[in-house]
This record gives structure tokens, C-alpha cells and sequence, in this order.
């Protein structure tokens, strides 16, 4: 905090009313948007002639309005080089806690009367002659201790430097001078209450990473890590952890300096599903895990709960209630779902009351019907009626359950927990980020629209290299109309601009466009068609068909790769962990799989094409090795050494992840060459796509989703999509494809009709989560129903009708009748 001024108390009469100009909220502004590199009339001066505003502060402000102070005084050095003096002073304040700041508004020179009582909102103002002495002063309010740390890294954002600046390596680009547009600009409040992430699955990268690199001094995690990911978390607008709780991370309250920290970072802790009262089982557990029973042991259950709410009470803290196994699994105890209703009932009476003892009874409180907690739910579980209810997803994207009309009236509100990053079956997904931020947007705006508006937690794995899906997932839950209301492409590409290089963000997102579409159709992590325990088969695709997918992959790699060489220097390192390393681990990681299995397949009957595929796919494995390198031992001169490994990356949890790839001998290998040109297949589908419809009012066309690139999604209204297709001659069967949502009413199957040349026909897709249907579901991010009747050749007029808002059509595809709808 060394160099920032306090404030001195500003005479009583002070007189002149500052006209407010238009009200801004949203999400952060671009670089250039409203702080300009050249003097504009009526611009507030920040940085200019290598001198920066003074940042100037309260002493009984809180500490997180310090350390945000302190951290814009910091980024407007590192952009401009300027250091503070000069004349023009730079307010940094939140409204109760900052004498000057509250005798402008007292005297009516300052309009704060939206900010009052708001939650986690700021303003950003220029006032003339605020104090004797200062001509000139631009303030940031605060209408509570985060709103005013969210206002002064959002003016870090405004000049340049990137949330990402530090766990992305975004390095400022050098501005000579930084302007402030005139006028006045509002942000907040935000659409969700509590929004944040959970570090999960963190074995594999944030621990080794942490332990061998950042902070080998300390158990992992401790301070020196978790003070990043506050820091991350504040420039994001959020304000809630979950924080990592696997076996080799030490608990987060092990070390009270933890809860210290995020105390004076302003952030919210909570727990997760699995860990009630803030208790990490895993690794404070200390009897046999039989113990953890409330039947047998309850008074032990409660000390071990009760010792967390002494330790804890002081801080702002998010109580997850209710109970489970000790690490993800079932209660043990009741054997029956009845059972299990009853003694959840107690232990939420029970664990209130001991909020309620220590003083802290009002403090927000979650319960999460997660996998099989989702079944004592519907059995009738009564959750008091001011606890958020958390609705997780099916772990791959899909949410499950939204809240009805008697949830949605709850005092507690309802929230959700979802997926961007899972350990589990039916395979796992720990390696690359690949969940297209159109499906966060479809699922999270359909439960904002269905009321869970409380709570939003993303788990994030171990973050890197899930920087874009966070950031994402973040924006949503600070401004949803405003964020829901731009296409995904605008909001990558204003992301890329920001984090990488505006002269190529449009390119850049064309490129992570390719890459989320190409990916949805099997995640790198899923690159094997038959689940752990099963005989192993090959995948459905035909050589040609994969060799397809493979051009594809090697066109967006190719653009990446063009794209890398016009970087600037600065942000190359930028450059290759937000966009270079996934879009080029994955295209690798495709052709060694597709390459290996075209050499099993073309092994017996023409063996030099055979050597050349397995020549391929060395090739690919060998390029997957470098890029992992480089990742771990290059970028930033070395500082993310054990972040980053391939799935699988060691031997732990099989029954849940991918079999390593066989290759062939690598003696048995020709070099490679190109493949040759095999024999084009015959056309053995056709397929409606999205755009080839015409949507009535009941429909809407979804970019960035699916395999064609769109989506139709249902509005809730009456109105039919219809389209034509012209079919060959011969005998097809129709198949429809949508995606693998959940219907709007808990248990309901997907429903949809369709009107084929007039005759009308009804589809139900039915959704049990665990179930061999859904499994293939997921992996595939394709449910496909097949019509019983034929079609004959010629012209045919379909319209689809569906009133569950829950329906999203991929497409509608014609198969000859002797083709297998599941190997296409």
C-alpha cells in the first residue's frame, strides 16, 4: 500500500452540483472505449507528460479498497510508465467509510442516491474543485467494500491491463497517455447476488503447479496462490470460492491465514456439495470415514461441524447445509430414500442451530441436490425456506432440474452449479476447456429465466487453460441481458482484442469458433467410443469421414498458426495459452487418435497406407509432447512448470478416463507422408441444417452451437420452424438430432412433433441421468431419434413444433434405410 495518499476532510459549503451524464451498466468497457490515449474537451487527465493522478484513499476504508488501490496505482505504471504527481487526484472510496467522499454527497455535489443501499455497485465521476487545493479529482464510489474494489479495477481494465494479465500472462501494452472520458458511469448492480468459481480436480496442475513452482514454501494452497485467485476474482466481478478439496491439496482452513486473506480480499468462501459447514471431509476427517454418520454418530458429526462455525463466524461466509459421504459419495447411514429425508431434515435443524448460536444465523445458507441428493429432493426433502437451493448440472453442461413456480416464491431463492471441468463418469473431461460458451449461454440464461437468479458456480478444474469459458460464465452472471444480448462471436472477439491483439480478434475468433464447434462434437478428453470396462471398439467414423473431421481440424490450425506469427512480442506468451496450446493440442490429438485407428483398420488389407497413418499418428504424439513442453518449461520463462499434462494425465481414477492411445511400433512405421487420396464415399445422408429452416415464432436460430454452427432453440411459443428437402430416389429414414437437454419440468422427457408432409408425429427423448442413453448423450453432445416410417424419394415439406423451452435441434438428417443412424 506504499505511495497512496488519505484523504484530508473537506470543509463544510461546499457548493456546485455536477450534472450526471448518460448511466452505464454493464459488463467492463474495452481499452479505448471510454479512456482515450489523446485529450478529448472535458477528459479527466489519469496519466499525461509522465505524471499520474494522485490515487488518494481513506484510512477507515476497508482493506480490500487498499489492495484495489494499491493495484490500479500499479497498472497505470505498468501501461503508461508514469508514475503519481502533479495536480489532478484520483478518489478511491466507498460510500459510510470515506469522510470526503461522504461530504460531497452530503453537500449535493455528487448524486449517490443509486447507489445507497445497492449491492456491489459503483460509480465512476469527475468533480470540479472537489477540496481547497485540488482542481480536479475523478472518484470511484462504492456503494459497498466490493463495489468500490470492482470500480477500481474496472478503470485497471479500462487503461489496458487485462484480468488475465497475471494468470495469462497479458502483458500491458504502453499507452503514453490515458484520458478518462468525461460524464458519469454507473455499474451494477449485478444480475446474480453470488457468483464465483470452484477450483476442482486440481491433482493434475494447480497443486504440482503450486507446489513445485509458484510457492514451493508453503502446503498447497496457501496464501501466495489463493491471494492470485482473490486478485482474479475481484478484476472479474466476482466474489465467491469454492476452494480446491482433493486429498493432496492441504484444507483451506488448515492454514487460518486463508480465511485472513480472503477476509481482507472481500471474498465470499463457501464449499462445495460434498463439504457441509465449510468443512473440507477429505482432509480434516480424521476418524474412519464409517464415523461420518449422523445416525451412529452424530455428536461427533456436530463437534467436527460446530469447531468450523467457532473458527469461522467472523468472516463472510456462505454455509453450505445438509450432508453426503466423505469425498463425492452417498450418505452413509440411511439406506433408504425415506431415511435419508428424515435425517437431512435433522441435520438442517441441527446445523442452523449452531448459526444460529454463534450469531450468525442470517448469514446466507445452500443446499445442493447433487447426483443422488437430487432423488431425496423429489422425495419430498424440506429445505427451510430460506436456503438457496443450488441445481447442479448433469456434470457436462446440461442442467437438470429448474425451479418451479413454489421454488421460484422461496425467500432463499434457488441458484446453480455448473460444469466446466469434470472428474467422472461417464469419461472425465481435465485436460482442454472445450464447453462452447453458446451452451453456457443457452443453459445459464434458461435458468435465470426460470428464477435461479441467486448463486452461480462454475467448477473450473484447475482454471488454466479455462480462462475464456470463466470469463464467460463471470460476465453472465454480472450483466445477463447485456451479455445474453451480444452474439457469443462479439464477445469472444471483444475478449480477444482485450487479452491477445485487437488488429486480429476478429480472425482470432473465427478460430475459437472452429475450435468449440469441432470439439462439441467430441471432447479430446472423449477420443475413444467405448467406456472404461467395456471391449474396446473403434470409432463410428469411416476413414474418409475422419479424415474429414482431420482437414477440418488441420484448416483451424493452420489459420492459428498464420494468426501466431502477426502476434506482438508482448503477448505471444498470451497468445499461446488462451488460444495457440488448446486449438493446437487438440487438432494433434485428433489426428493421433483417427490416425492410429485408420492404421488398425487399414492394417490388413493395404499395409503401406497402414505405416503411413501410424507415421501420422507418431507424428502427432510427438507434437503433443512439444506443446506440453513449451506450456510448462517455455512460456514466461518457465512460470507455469506442472501446470499443464495430457489426459490422462497419470494412472488414478481409470474407472473415469481415457485409455491411453496405442500406436503402432514406431520401427513398424513408414515415414510420413501425406495419406493418399482414398475413394470418395457416396453420399449416404442428407441433412437440414438449422439456417435451412424458416422459424415461426416458436423458434429461434442459436449461433455457435452444434455441428452445423447453429442450433434451433424453442421460445415457449406457439409457432413452427418449417423447411423443404429434395431426397434422392430410394427409401430414407429420418433421424432428428437435438442436443441433450433436460425438459423444463423435473423428470419430463423431451418432447417434439413434427409434421411431415402434413402427418403429424410426437418424439420423446427420455432423460435419466446415469443411464446408457445419457452417457451417449454427453460424450456425443448429440441425442438422435429416429422416425419409425419411411420417406420415398423426392420433395418433402417438414415443420417442427415443441413448447419446452428445453428443446435445441441440431438437425434433421435423411438416411438410406440400411444405414445405422449411430454410426453417422
Amino acid at each position: 500500500m506504499e505511495g497512496l495518499r488519505l484523504f484530508r476532510f473537506l470543509p463544510k459549503g461546499a457548493a456546485g452540483l455536477i450534472g450526471l451524464a448518460a448511466f452505464l451498466c454493464g459488463a467492463p468497457a474495452l481499452a479505448g472505449t471510454w479512456v482515450h490515449d489523446q485529450a478529448q474537451v472535458g477528459d479527466f487527465a489519469l496519466a499525461a507528460n509522465g505524471q499520474a493522478a494522485r490515487i488518494v484513499i481513506d484510512p477507515a476504508d476497508h482493506e480490500v479498497v487498499r489492495i484495489a488501490a494499491a493495484d490500479l496505482r500499479s497498472d497505470i505504471e505498468a501501461v503508461t510508465g508514469a508514475r503519481e504527481g502533479g495536480a489532478a487526484e484520483l478518489w478511491i472510496g466507498t460510500l459510510g467509510r470515506n469522510a470526503a467522499i461522504d461530504r460531497l454527497a452530503a453537500a449535493r455535489r455528487i448524486d449517490v442516491s443509486r447507489l445507497k443501499g445497492a449491492w456491489e455497485s459503483f460509480l465512476i465521476v469527475p468533480v470540479e474543485r472537489p477540496a481547497p487545493g485540488v482542481a480536479r479529482a475523478l472518484l470511484i464510489i462504492g456503494s459497498d467494500r466490493r463495489g468500490t474494489a470492482y470500480g477500481a479495477y474496472e478503470l485497471s481494465r479500462g487503461i489496458g491491463v487485462s484480468p488475465w494479465h497475471w494468470w495469462a500472462d497479458v502483458a500491458p501494452l504502453h499507452r503514453d497517455a490515458l484520458y478518462v472520458a468525461r460524464g458519469t458511469r454507473r455499474f451494477g448492480p449485478p444480475s446474480v447476488r453470488y457468483r464465483g468459481i470452484f477450483l476442482n480436480d486440481e491433482d493434475w496442475g494447480l497443486v504440482p503447479w503450486a507446489a513445485g513452482t509458484h510457492a514451493p514454501g508453503e502446503k498447497p494452497l496457501g496464501p501466495k496462490t489463493y491471494q492470485k485467485v482473490f486478485e482474479l476474482l475481484l478484476r472479474l466481478k466476482a466474489n465467491l470460492l469454492w476452494p480446491a478439496m482433493h486429498k493432496v491439496t492441504t484444507p483451506f482452513n488448515a492454514d487460518p491465514a486463508n480465511a485472513a486473506l480472503a477476509e481482507r480480499y472481500a471474498i465470499v468462501m463457501g464449499s462445495s456439495h460434498a463439504e457441509p459447514m465449510l468443512r473440507n471431509n477429505v482432509g480434516e476427517w480424521t476418524a474412519p470415514a464409517a464415523d461420518f454418520d449422523y445416525l451412529k454418530n452424530p455428536d461427533g458429526v456436530r463437534r467436527y461441524w460446530a469447531e468450523r462455525v467457532g473458527t469461522n463466524a467472523a468472516y463472510e461466509s456462505i454455509w453450505t447445509l445438509g450432508m453426503r459421504g466423505i469425498h463425492d459419495s452417498g450418505m452413509v447411514g440411511p439406506t433408504t430414500v425415506e431415511e435419508r429425508r428424515a435425517t437431512l431434515e435433522r441435520i438442517f435443524t441441527d446445523q442452523r442451530a449452531m448459526l444460529g448460536k454463534a450469531g450468525i444465523g442470517a448469514s446466507p445458507q445452500i443446499f445442493t441436490p447433487y447426483k443422488e441428493v437430487l432423488d431425496v429432493y423429489r422425495a419430498g426433502l424440506r429445505v427451510p425456506d430460506d436456503v438457496t437451493l443450488m441445481w447442479p448440472d448433469d456434470n457436462f453442461g446440461y442442467i437438470r432440474h429448474f425451479p418451479d413456480a413454489a421454488e421460484r416464491a422461496r425467500k432463499g431463492g434457488s441458484g446453480v452449479y455448473y460444469h466446466l471441468s469434470y472428474l467422472g463418469a461417464p469419461l472425465s473431461y481435465l485436460w482442454l476447456s472445450t464447453t462452447p460458451p453458446a451452451l453456457i449461454r443457452e443453459e445459464m440464461g434458461r435458468a435465470w429465466d426460470k428464477g435461479a437468479r441467486r448463486m452461480w458456480v462454475a467448477n473450473v478444474g484447475d482454471l488454466k487453460p479455462a480462462e475464456l469459458a470463466t470469463d464467460y460464465f463471470l460476465s453472465l452472471a454480472w450483466d445477463v441481458d447485456k451479455v445474453r444480448g451480444q452474439a457469443v462471436d462479439k464477445f469472444v472477439e471483444k475478449w480477444a482484442a482485450e487479452t491477445i491483439d485487437a488488429a486480429q480478434a476478429g480472425p482470432i475468433a473465427a478460430v475459437l469458433r472452429d475450435y468449440h464447434r469441432l470439439n462439441f462434437e467430441r471432447r479430446p478428453e472423449h477420443l475413444q467410443y467405448y467406456l472404461p470396462g467395456q471391449k474396446a471398439r473403434p470409432s463410428p467414423l469411416t476413414v474418409p469421414q475422419a479424415d474429414e473431421r482431420l482437414a477440418a481440424f488441420g484448416a483451424m490450425a493452420a489459420e492459428a498458426a498464420r494468426i501466431e506469427k502477426l502476434m506482438p512480442e508482448a503477448r505471444r506468451d498470451a497468445w499461446f495459452e488462451l488460444v495457440g496450446y488448446p486449438v493446437q493440442a487438440s487438432a494433434a490429438a485428433n489426428r493421433r487418435f483417427f490416425a492410429a485407428d485408420a492404421h488398425d483398420r487399414l492394417r490388413d488389407t493395404d499395409l503401406a497406407e497402414a505405416m503411413r497413418r501410424g507415421a501420422i499418428a507418431h507424428a502427432a504424439d510427438e507434437t503433443l509432447t512439444a506443446l506440453n513442453r513449451r506450456y510448462n518449461r517455455e512460456v514466461a520463462g518457465g512460470k507455469w512448470r506442472g501446470m499443464m499434462a495430457m489426459e490422462p494425465a497419470d494412472g488414478q481414477w481409470r474407472s473415469y478416463r481415457l485409455t491411453p492411445p496405442i500406436l503402432p511400433p514406431v520401427d513398424a512405421v513408414a515415414p510420413m507422408v501425406a495419406p493418399r487420396p482414398g475413394a470418395r464415399e457416396t453420399a449416404r445422408e442428407t441433412v437440414v441444417a438449422p439456417r435451412d429452416f424458416v422459424a415461426g415464432a416458436g423458434w429461434r436460430l442459436v449461433d455457435g452451437l452444434g455441428r452445423q454452427g447453429s442450433l434451433l432453440a424453442t421460445t415457449g411459443k406457439d409457432g413452427s420452424a418449417t423447411t423443404s428437402v429434395s431426397l434422392p430416389v430410394g427409401r430414407w429414414r429420418m433421424v432428428v438430432d437435438l442436443l441433450p437437454t433436460y425438459a423444463d419440468r423435473d423428470g419430463d422427457p423431451l418432447r417434439l412433433t413434427l409434421h411431415v408432409d402434413g402427418r403429424e408425429q410426437m418424439l420423446e427423448a427420455a432423460r435419466e441421468t446415469g443411464s446408457r442413453d445419457w452417457a451417449m448423450g454427453v460424450l456425443d453432445n448429440r441425442l438422435s431419434l429416429p422416425l419409425p416410417d419411411e420417406l420415398p424419394g423426392g420433395q418433402h415439406r417438414v415443420a417442427v413444433d415443441a413448447q419446452d423451452s428445453g428443446v435445441r435441434v441440431e438437425a434433421i438428417r435423411f438416411l438410406p434405410v440400411d444405414a445405422d443412424p449411430a454410426l453417422h
